[in-house]
């Protein structure tokens, strides 16, 4: 598999330090998974951030203030790490979510002409989301922006926007600001893993109109 599209530096080290959100985190760990670059440079990151922290004065902790934070890491979401990939399109930091269902046995909900998907429960109280899109061939998404950061994952086929073409295992690292209209472009559909802070900017009143119907 040759993998084009990586991941930010950003979001790499926000992993690494464990300050990405659920859905993100599980994002990077899949995308990981496929992509030995990637693995290496979340290695890395966490290396560096051990050796800040051996740099680091040491600071005396009160006994009171030690068992409040140990109480406090049982309600701590743990987060996806990245593993070597399984066999077939799944990543394995994702089977268990989707209850190591082929993609072909998910429950897809048709929401568009073209268009179904899949949500992916994620703990109570996460403030991402987490979705499986699937997307026929030849099919263009209205024009939009993002209210925030969202990671997507080419499991299966591909698409092409201004950014460039993504193919399975490819990864696009979107910020806030970015919009585009992806065009599917593979002769089967496109199987993405998607997630985001916030819900989409579509910029026709007509998509916007039809967003609260169609999810995404």
């Amino acid at each position: 598999m040759k993998i084009s599209h990586h991941l930010d530096e950003a979001t790499l080290m926000a992993y690494a330090a464990g300050t990405l959100g659920e859905a993100h985190s599980v994002v990077v760990a899949a995308h990981a998974a496929m992509c030995g670059e990637c693995r290496a440079a979340i290695r890395a990151a966490e290396a560096l951030g051990g050796t800040l922290l051996e740099d680091q004065d040491g600071t005396a902790v009160s006994d009171t203030c030690r068992a409040a934070t140990l109480a406090s890491l049982d309600g701590v979401v743990r987060t996806a790490k990245p593993a070597p990939r399984v066999a077939g399109e799944v990543p394995a930091p994702l089977c268990n979510l989707i209850n190591n269902l082929p993609l072909s046995e998910i429950k897809w909900k048709s929401k568009a002409p073209g268009i179904a998907k899949f949500d992916i429960p994620l703990s109570p109280g996460s403030r991402t989301h987490l979705q499986l899109l699937r997307i026929a061939p030849g099919k263009t998404l209205p024009d939009h922006g993002h209210g925030g950061e969202e990671l997507t994952l080419i499991l299966r086929g591909s698409y092409s926007d201004h950014t460039g073409r993504y193919l399975a295992g490819d990864v696009a690292d979107l910020d806030e600001d970015t919009e585009h209209a992806p065009r599917v472009d593979s002769e089967v559909e496109c199987i993405c893993l998607v997630a985001t802070e916030a819900p989409t900017r579509f910029k026709s009143f007509w998509a916007r109109l039809a967003q609260p119907f169609v999810g995404i």
